[in-house]
């Protein structure tokens, strides 16, 4: 049996400029940290001549093509290890939610497949398959952020190329600060969940067709990008609180979906009792809300009386792991 635990992620700059349709035409920049919220991928040896999976549904098939899921598909299209095959998922935090749990479901099931074969795999490989299944092999409107995030874990900093290439590299962020950062940055669930491809669907068709506004819009949030990346290698994290209030207001006028008039009240709540800044996490329209408190207790009792889940967690170093390899 093989288990691998993939970490979910939150977005702290730049997000939406990593999608190829913005990045291969003017480079990209996308600040993102590892959480220690995990999808956990499962894979055994059974004795039956099918392919048993079970995650959010159940498949039981006799070929690999007949497999439902696209992601699983296309994975154990590229990774043969069957049949006579059980895979099991299972995450701290459903999809839909802005966590990157495609881009983590699918660094996850790459990193279990591999070590069912026994094959050396490393993170930036991980990464760049995930992608290739997602983006080129299944044509979804994401970028590239997820995949490299959880391959990687930590607080990162990923470059794109306009050629396709990838630099990921660690933040030469203090402890001080990553203790900062895990006290006063605060996550809730807004209730809502959705399909962030609806969402991005219109960022990729905007910025393929050159749609000024679209392309202006992401050319401030890679510049937000690096102001973030300077004040927390700086050492401020509070600029980088306000400076979420800023990557919010950009990332409302990308589309029409990316909120709607509850969270608008939930955003407007939290500002006037703690936050400096905040943003919803992931493609827009539902999910979790993120905020960098000045007075979390403040912050923690007005969005409880609002009926919002907070989510805590601390930041994950490792990236995707095998966790066992019997």
């Amino acid at each position: 049996m093989i288990i691998t635990r993939t970490p979910l992620r939150i977005s702290l700059g730049g997000g939406g400029t990593d999608l190829p349709s913005y990045s291969d035409r003017y480079g990209a920049l996308v600040v993102s940290a590892a959480i220690n919220r995990y999808i956990f991928i499962a894979i055994n040896r059974t004795f039956t001549n099918d392919y048993f999976l079970k995650y959010s549904a159940l498949e039981r098939v006799e070929s690999i093509e007949d497999i439902e899921h696209p992601i699983v598909r296309e994975a154990f299209l590229r990774h043969p290890v069957g049949p006579g095959i059980e895979m099991v998922s299972i995450a701290d935090i459903p999809a839909g939610t802005g966590l990157g749990s495609s881009g983590a479901f699918t660094v996850g099931l790459l990193r279990a497949l591999c070590a069912f074969r026994r094959e050396h795999v490393t993170a930036s490989s991980l990464a760049a398959e995930a992608c290739e299944i997602e983006i080129e092999g299944l044509g979804r409107p994401v970028g590239k952020q997820d995949q490299y995030i959880a391959a990687f874990g930590g607080l990162t900093c990923m470059e794109f190329e306009r050629d396709g290439g990838v630099r990921a590299s660690p933040l030469a962020v203090s402890n001080e600060t990553l203790r900062d950062l895990e006290e006063h940055l605060l996550m809730f669930f807004t209730g809502y969940s959705r399909a962030a491809d609806v969402v991005l669907e219109e960022q990729k068709t905007k910025s393929e067709v050159g749609d000024r506004k679209m392309v202006e819009n992401l050319h401030q949030i890679k510049e937000l990008g690096l102001e973030v990346r300077k004040a927390l290698e700086t050492d401020d994290p509070l600029a980088f609180g306000r400076i979420m209030d800023r990557h919010w207001q950009h990332k409302k006028e990308r589309s029409t979906a990316m909120t709607n008039p509850a969270i608008d009240s939930f955003y407007e709540l939290a500002m006037s009792n703690g936050a400096v800044g905040g943003k919803l996490v992931g493609a827009g329209a539902g999910g979790f809300l993120l905020f960098y408190a000045e007075d979390q207790d403040a912050l923690r009792v007005a969005l409880a009386a609002e009926g919002l889940t907070e989510v805590r967690f601390t930041f994950d170093l490792d990236g995707s792991v095998v966790l066992v390899r019997d």
